[in-house]
């Protein structure tokens, strides 16, 4: 099956490393115009310099004003996934106010305003991509207020596509596992907090970037025209038997 995005508009937020940043490269190279968003200048920059036809978009989606500015000069959106979050995990009882309003701020409110930015310079067939969690469906140690965040986003994923629907926009958002990103590495690097989750997994692994990037990249695709308010679960099978 072979996927087109040629000139299609596509926003990334969270494009200066992991997901995003691979995500955009790929959309480059399906001949997608692809504007990335993130607050780190520096990882920006060098996406630039390997995809001159990228556009860069410096800000801190975690302030409202300064997003709604940087954002509304796009005229158009053909597609738009929100991948920009972060995952603060610790206990219950060792997650402080700061934390949780972290999270909150850039996981979900985040992706609510450019939600309510971009959407009015979408047209029939645009597609949302949300990035969730495995941890929006289920419960881990550790993750209750990311969780939480992912639990919202897989709400509004569906909100909106009931709203949505009569515009012929679609809504969708992704559920992965643990993906080796740095940031996926950090937070599961230890064999002993890795292993008990790796055993529940099907496939015997975490997940690897491609395998996320693949199935966003054809929810924004045309041949995905008739999938609307799914939360798809990317788990090497964890879903099965849990």
């Amino acid at each position: 099956m072979e996927l087109c995005l040629a000139d299609k508009k596509i926003v990334v937020t969270g494009a200066g490393q992991g997901i995003g940043n691979e995500l955009c490269k790929t959309l480059v190279k399906l001949g997608a115009k692809v504007i990335a968003v993130s607050r780190s200048p520096g990882p920006l920059e060098a996406l630039k310099t390997e995809c001159p036809s990228v556009q860069i978009i410096q800000v801190d989606l975690s302030d409202w004003g300064a997003t709604r500015t940087a954002l509304e000069k796009i005229d158009r959106v053909d597609g738009l996934v929100n991948n920009a979050g972060i995952a603060i995990i610790k206990p219950y009882d060792e997650l402080t106010e700061k934390d949780f309003d972290d999270t909150f701020n850039i996981n979900i409110k985040a992706a609510f305003n450019v939600c309510q930015i971009l959407i009015p310079k979408m047209g029939p067939g645009a597609s949302i991509v949300n990035l969730s969690s495995l941890a929006g469906l289920k419960s881990f140690q550790g993750h209750s207020v990311y969780s939480m965040t992912k639990a919202a986003i897989d709400s509004m994923t569906k909100s909106l596509a009931l709203e949505l629907g009569e515009r012929q926009i679609r809504v969708n958002s992704v559920n992965p596992t643990v993906i080796l990103t740095r940031m996926g590495r950090d937070n599961w690097s230890d064999p002993a907090k890795a292993g008990p989750l790796i055993a529940k997994i099907p496939a015997g692994r975490f997940g690897e970037v491609n395998e996320v990037v693949e199935p966003i990249i054809f929810l924004l695709s045309d041949k995905s025209a008739y999938i609307n308010g799914h939360c798809m679960p990317l788990e090497g099978g964890y879903l099965a038997g849990n």
